[in-house]
């Protein structure tokens, strides 16, 4: 599976900043894709001996959400069940059900089901039978699937891993950092100036910059990555088609960023500010 990716810290965007920031960076692969973290300020020889910290980290993210690799997710995919879920994974069912609600039901990560069956020429009328949030059940005991139902966290994991990334960063006492995970989390300043992050569309085009300051940046582009023959990777539970070709939200969460802006490549204007409301100081950095 291919992960969507298009927004991306270009190396032109963070030299924008004053030189003298001099940002470390690592750079390496979570949820199939290359991601990157830059941290004003910090010496190499205790770059050094963060990355490894950070590298486990990720694999405990991955280990738990990926479907790209076996993981918890795909174990409950597989069984239906999962007894005892951690506490990332119940954080990251309740930043969805949040965003579910305020969507109006667009934003489903039991669209699993449709996904698979469009990219796999399956039958997609089966495979929305199969689809719905609400027949999804989720305690601290345990989660529970109904037969043939599947989830992906596709839609919100980047950003979530951003946010836990970031967090872990910051009671570190790094202050002033930028992690690049699909989806972008901005701590404090590069310099004496804003992380600037650009806003790229489906074919790589950049279609503007952001300057981030203790917040996230997420963008989603339909058409992006394609799936069976010709579909847009982000499916709309009903099966209408994206009203949007690229959707660029900003939010203190990169979490909710991240799955905002994925369902409001399916949803008209209205809707779209109807869903901002429930979420203070989140905004629109682009449509088109």
């Amino acid at each position: 599976m291919k992960r969507r990716r298009f927004l991306t810290i270009t190396a032109a965007a963070l030299c924008a900043a004053p030189a003298a920031a001099n940002p470390a960076r690592w750079q390496g692969r979570a949820f199939g894709a290359e991601a990157q973290i830059a941290i004003a300020g910090l010496p190499d020889h205790r770059a050094a001996l963060l990355w490894p910290k950070i590298e486990a980290l990720i694999e405990q993210i991955e280990a738990d959400f990926s479907l790209h690799r076996a993981s918890t997710l795909t174990r409950l995919n597989e069984t239906g069940v999962i007894a005892n879920p951690t506490r990332a994974l119940q954080n990251i069912l309740a930043v969805s059900d949040r965003a579910h609600k305020a969507t109006g039901g667009v934003f489903d990560p039991s669209i699993q089901p449709l996904w698979l069956a469009t990219a796999q020429a399956g039958d997609l009328a089966a495979a929305r039978k199969n689809i719905g949030w609400s027949r999804v059940k989720w305690s601290e005991a345990e989660i529970r699937l109904e037969p043939d139902m599947a989830l992906t966290l596709n839609g919100v994991a980047q950003g979530f891993a951003a946010d836990v990334i970031a967090e872990y960063l910051f009671g570190k006492r790094f202050f002033n950092v930028m992690v690049d995970m699909g989806e972008v989390m901005a701590l404090g300043l590069n310099g004496t100036a804003p992380w600037r992050v650009g806003i790229a569309g489906p074919d790589g085009t950049q279609l503007g910059e952001s300057a981030l300051q203790n917040r996230a940046l997420a963008t989603s582009s339909p058409r992006g990555t394609l799936i069976g023959a010709d579909a847009p990777h982000i499916l709309h539970p009903d099966g209408s088609a994206p009203l949007w070709s690229t959707v660029s939200v900003s939010s203190p969460s990169a979490a909710v960023a991240d799955a905002l802006s994925t369902a409001f490549c399916l949803m008209d204007r209205a809707a779209i500010e109807d869903a901002v409301s429930h979420f203070p100081n989140t905004r629109i950095e682009h449509i088109s």
